[in-house]
């Protein structure tokens, strides 16, 4: 039963920190420290996979209409607006998956730690509210999905690649890659939601393939307990962000971020 409450205690972490612009990585890394799931480190892994998958899910639930590309009302049953948007997807996850496979343990091994982490966390809101300083008087290039370019997805994608370090935060580098490249908030955000879909749906399924599938009936409860609680919490957390960044900006998640910092490098050296 214990288990099950901290399923959903970092269900929610995950649905929240996914898709706003925070670290995921960082807030579980914190929460790991408080909230250990009483399993072995494989299931841990299996369960990071399986909660990133209801978080996924709910992209595709939320944007089912504009993903879905086959319908009978377009000539060739293809819808073009929906293969627009998966062409650019596709463009611009080739970096990131490249550059991830071939890295992948090196990054595991030398930048899964704290301190990377909390420097990423910090540096990262920094170079939020310089952005948004630099872009308050200047009007955005690109101001909807049909107006982004195969190159501008690509170079997007260049800067999803800096989400591989941890602490980054995937969203994080693909909404500050698209501002700065003159992508409106709006369009910068969703198109960091379907750019998730590939990327995390390729990691989780290699994760999935690596750990296997033997489970015990409590362990298939955590897991099933911990992906529903994603998804639920995913679904208002991007709803809220979309909703947000129509009025606001990103300056108060760069303040977030620097904080969450000071509080994850403290935390480590104190206990050091």
């Amino acid at each position: 039963m214990i288990d099950i409450l901290k399923s959903i205690i970092l269900g929610i972490i995950e649905g929240i920190t996914e898709w706003l612009p925070i670290s995921s990585t960082g807030h579980l890394i914190l929460a790991d420290e408080f909230i250990k799931l009483n399993a072995s480190d494989e299931f841990k892994e299996m369960f990071e996979v399986v909660v990133q998958l209801g978080a996924i899910l709910a992209v595709v639930v939320l944007f089912w209409n504009k993903l879905w590309p086959f319908t009978t009302k377009e000539k060739g049953y293809i819808k073009r607006k929906s293969f627009m948007i998966w062409s650019k997807v596709i463009v611009a996850v080739i970096p990131a998956a490249v550059i991830g496979i071939l890295l992948d343990d090196i990054m595991q091994e030398y930048l899964f730690n704290p301190w990377v982490v909390a420097a990423m966390l910090i540096l990262y809101g920094i170079i939020f509210i310089i952005v948004e300083r630099i872009n308050k008087n200047r009007k955005p290039r690109i101001i909807s999905m049909k107006g982004l370019s195969y190159k501008d997805a690509l170079l997007i994608g260049g800067f999803q690649v800096l989400s591989l370090v941890p602490g980054t935060s995937r969203s994080g580098s693909t909404i500050l890659g698209a501002m700065i490249l003159g992508v409106s908030r709006t369009v910068a955000a969703e198109f960091s939601f379907f750019l998730a879909v590939p990327v995390m749906f390729g990691a989780s399924l290699l994760k999935v393939l690596k750990f296997g599938f033997n489970l015990t009936g409590a362990e298939f409860v955590i897991l099933a307990v911990g992906l529903v609680t994603a998804f639920i919490v995913s679904v208002l957390a991007i709803k809220f962000l979309l909703g947000y960044i129509k009025k606001k900006d990103f300056t108060a998640f760069g303040y977030y971020r620097i904080i969450l910092g000071a509080i994850v490098l403290g935390y480590f050296l104190l206990n050091t």
